[in-house]
């Protein structure tokens, strides 16, 4: 078949495909239809219960939201503090993080050593993996590159099937010690084959932390500062858990309650977390912030900035979807607090780097579009920015290229979805079934022969 005939072939399946799956929108609120699991006030059906974290943007009072600023909590502690701590006791975060968010308590200094060298020692990939598993199957996508390791790590698992909480946990060591070397050297990969650069591929250290062995894997020189190490940190803390019920977080708990194993699970929510609409809105941050650098002519301008975002609000600029990227949240309205620690940090790193004209762009367009947006939808909902406006830029400014953004923050979410695993193994027990209405009428069979 010739691929003109091919394309003739798929466009017609495509035409059938939309002419018989739309639904009439009317539909949805006649069948009070959830739909993204929202109830019609703005708040997340409830469907489980978890000790791993919460998310905190508003407080319901009579029966009304009423919103008060965001709040990040870990098995219980706010985030804010945890990363005072490492940041008083001049460590790295992450490991600690991590810990907490599997095991439910805070380590103390021995036990936080004895994982931290664990986790070094498990960062190097089993024998031939890299070779066999990512330099023979190149992916122009790290993220699907990654999901791919994840599932080929069921081949190289002694006891896969094992659901025992004792092997599972020791396979989500594995995986988040390894997530980061499967990022980088999918990375590698990808520059040889895909971009036809030159291939580096070092072997983690296991006595650094796990943003230090990232920086170095992912750099020809295997250099980096202590500042872009610290500022990576924060940014593994900030993105390692954000309650079960983020996309990624509830594919774990829905994946794992049908008794599949670790990696099957972990793949799932590699594959959620690769969506624009999660983890893959730091790009599109960046890249709506390449079209609002390259056509709003004076980036200190009020005004004219202004105007340039209520056009992408609109669907007259950009990629004509309406959304300005990095605005908004489910629950944050006030404020987000990973968005107000990392903003801290990207304002000390733009300083060094000399980039402060343009986060000075970034600090305007937070300032106007809220109220762009609120007037653009005709809606009086809070509108903050979200994590992801600065994130990007933040590891623009530490030199990681665009295709690692949304691999970095798989990096850290892996701690998270470990313990949702390791939580719905211990405490689910039944299987996520909840219900379609089918709107469809039953109609009479026509046999093949009579068909038209």
């Amino acid at each position: 078949m010739s691929t003109k005939e091919e394309t003739a072939i798929l466009k017609k399946l495509e035409k059938l495909a939309v002419h018989n799956d739309p639904i009439d929108q009317k539909l949805y609120q006649q069948y009070d239809v959830k739909r993204g699991l929202r109830n019609a006030n703005g708040t997340g059906v409830l469907v489980g219960l978890t000790r791993i974290g919460d998310v905190v943007g508003y407080e319901m009072q009579d029966g009304q939201k009423i919103a008060v600023p965001g709040r990040l909590v870990y098995r219980g502690y706010n985030v804010e503090d945890l990363i005072k701590d490492a940041e008083k006791n001049h460590q790295f975060g992450y490991e600690q993080c991590a810990y907490l968010l599997l095991f439910g308590e805070l380590p103390n200094k021995d036990k936080l050593e004895t994982f931290s060298k664990y986790l070094g020692e498990c960062r190097v990939l089993p024998s031939n993996f890299t070779e066999d598993m990512i330099m023979k199957a190149p992916s122009n996508d790290i993220m699907n590159k990654m999901a791919r390791g994840v599932l080929a790590s069921y081949s190289y698992d002694d006891d896969p099937e094992n659901r025992s909480v004792a092997n599972v946990i020791k396979q989500c060591i594995q995986l988040i010690a390894r997530f980061s070397t499967l990022a980088a050297y999918g990375y590698q990969a990808k520059r040889r084959y895909y971009d036809n650069k030159s291939l580096f591929i070092h072997n983690p250290k296991p006595e650094l932390s796990t943003a230090e062995n990232f920086l170095r894997l992912i750099r020809s020189d295997k250099q980096y500062t202590r500042l872009e190490a610290e500022i990576l940190d924060l940014a593994l803390i900030l993105h390692a858990e954000h309650g079960g019920g983020n996309n990624s977080s509830l594919t774990v708990h829905v994946v794992s309650s049908a008794d599949t194993d670790t990696y099957s699970a972990m793949a799932a929510a590699v594959g959620s977390l690769k969506g624009r609409r999660h983890g893959g809105a730091n790009i599109r941050v960046v890249e709506m912030m390449d079209d609002i650098k390259a056509n709003v002519k004076d980036w200190t301008s009020e005004k004219e900035v202004s105007a340039y975002i209520k056009k992408i609000a609109t669907k007259e600029a950009f990629d004509r979807s309406g959304l300005v990227y990095g605005m908004g949240h489910a629950v944050y309205t006030i404020s987000d607090p990973r968005e107000v620690l990392l903003k801290a940090k990207a304002k000390q790193l733009a300083k060094e780097k000399g980039c402060m004209e343009e986060f000075a762009l970034y600090d305007l367009i937070e300032k106007v579009a809220p109220a762009i947006i609120q007037e653009v939808h005709h809606s009086d909902k809070r509108v903050c920015a979200n994590v992801d406006f600065y994130s990007g830029f933040v590891y623009t400014m530490l030199n990681i290229p665009r295709e690692l953004f949304t691999p970095i923050f798989a990096i850290s979410r892996i701690a998270g979805w470990s313990a949702h695993r390791i939580e719905e193994i211990v405490s689910g027990g039944r299987i996520y079934r909840p219900a379609y209405k089918n709107i469809s009428k039953e109609r009479d069979f026509v046999p093949l022969m009579d068909r038209k």
